[in-house]
């Protein structure tokens, strides 16, 4: 649930997906085409300079006015630019050094970065005249770095160690339900951020099946509030297909597609997926189904008296103060500074909860629901972020994923299909809510369970 904005300036919070395979733009200048493969393109001096500088930079050694061009930080103030530095190190860690660069002109090249728990990569841009400042900078990518352990039990004894709160499962999806491989306290419910999509994606994925709604059915926007996304800021009267807001929701985790989404469809519709796809004692604490933006005003409103009468509230009392005081409170009532210090914020009461065990049935619901032609849409939205690093995926012959994450919550799920033809699921949540996580140690540990559980 981590990293979209609710309004200019407003509330940040970071999506897992997007440290893994989602593109973060730090800069909007395009970096021109590849160069064909007989060409060899050195990188100048400056473009050398400037790449090597690259850590010291993001880590703010370097000031910003004399390492980023103006019209840089036009684009992209410092306070911005602040900002998704920290979505990026609070998974992998301190920025170290510089790992690779190929040029594709003299002055643009992609690079490769260390950090102390991972990579990114991306393209930076510089200015061919003095004093060749970066005019351009884009992170397309990143993953963490391989977990040391060998074995699966390996990964499961780490897992459990965590401080916290854990539940992880390995099984195979069979005709008679998911199999355990192995797993640590898979029955225990706990949050997910949003990897509570996968709900709103199962409701339209028997929606269409019914007949009672198509891929290709538009929603118009009518002007209400949205937490920060690609249609925060879209005028009234902008039309968007389901396919567009699903692939958005789940590819990027995308909170004002994930919202539009859940009132196109309809939340006790939601609600009545539950059960369906397989979420069990967890239940009670899903009804009402929040959509990100009330989660985020329950967490951040007058100084957490309105979370706090959520959590005395019975489920007709919850779904009064949806209607009214969470409805009526206006996004710029939500502090700026919400998720910014990393301290974990109500992750027991306000949230979206499942055990591992759930969301395996989840995926398994959303596997068997998606065979054939018909399901095509669905699996092309599920697999559009496969979640774990790329060496990893190749492992397997297809995987869909969604995970979460916000300060002391991460979550991430898997569905993969082997090349034989067998499907696995993996699913790990870690909630701490005395302190922040190490995102990065628990994103390997996941990438070493999926690359393990190969055939």
């Amino acid at each position: 649930m981590r990293a979209e904005r609710v309004s200019r300036r407003r509330l940040q919070a970071a999506v897992l997906g997007i440290a893994l395979a989602a593109s973060t733009p730090l800069g909007a200048q395009e970096a021109p085409p590849p160069p064909a493969a007989s060409t060899t393109v050195t990188a100048s001096p400056e473009l050398q300079q400037r790449a090597e500088t690259l850590a010291a930079a993001i880590s703010g050694s370097i000031p910003y006015d004399q390492y980023f061009a103006p019209e840089f930080r036009a684009a992209i103030p410092e306070t911005a630019f602040r900002q998704v530095r920290d979505q990026l190190t609070a998974g992998l860690g301190k920025p170290t050094r510089l790992e690779g660069l190929v040029a594709r002109t003299p002055h643009v090249a992609d690079f490769r970065l260390g950090f102390e728990r991972g990579t990114a990569v991306g393209q930076i841009v510089v200015d061919p005249a003095a004093p060749h400042l970066v005019t351009g900078l884009r992170i397309t990518g990143s993953e963490p770095r391989e977990a040391p352990e060998t074995s699966i039990q390996a990964v499961v004894d780490a897992i459990r160690a965590l401080p916290g709160a854990t539940g992880f499962a390995l099984a195979r999806l069979e005709d008679g339900g998911p199999k355990h491989l192995v797993a640590h306290d898979p029955a225990a419910p706990l949050a997910i951020g949003s990897a509570f999509k996968l709900v709103i994606l199962a409701e339209l994925v028997r929606a269409t099946a019914a007949g009672e709604r198509r891929w290709g059915d538009v929603v118009t926007l009518d002007g209400s509030p949205l937490p920060g996304g690609g249609y925060t800021h879209k005028a009234a009267g902008t039309r968007v297909s389901l396919r567009e807001l699903a692939t958005q929701m789940i590819s990027v985790s995308d909170n004002s597609a994930t919202d539009l989404l859940l009132r196109a469809l309809g939340r006790d519709k939601v609600e009545a997926m539950l059960p369906v796809i397989g979420i069990r004692d967890a239940q009670r604490r899903n009804v009402p189904f929040l959509g990100t933006l009330e989660a985020f005003k329950l967490k951040g409103l007058e100084g957490g008296a309105l979370g706090r009468r959520w959590d005395a509230a019975d489920v007709a009392g919850r779904r009064a103060l949806l209607a009214g005081p969470v409805a009526q409170a206006p996004v710029s009532a939500i502090p700026a500074s919400l998720f910014q210090d990393g301290k974990p914020m109500r992750i027991g009461t306000v949230e979206w909860f499942a055990s591992a065990d759930d969301l395996l049935r989840v995926m398994d619901w959303l596997r068997r629901n998606t065979e054939g032609p018909a399901g095509e849409e669905a699996r092309a939205v599920l697999s559009k972020n496969p979640g774990i690093a790329p060496a990893n995926a190749a492992h397997w012959d297809w995987v869909g994923y969604k995970g979460g994450s916000e300060p002391g919550v991460v979550n991430m799920t898997l569905l993969m299909r082997a090349r034989s033809g067998g499907w696995v699921g993996v699913a790990g949540s870690w909630n701490n809510p005395q302190a922040a996580i190490d995102e990065g140690r628990f994103i390997g540990l996941i990438n070493k369970a999926a690359a393990l559980a190969a055939p």
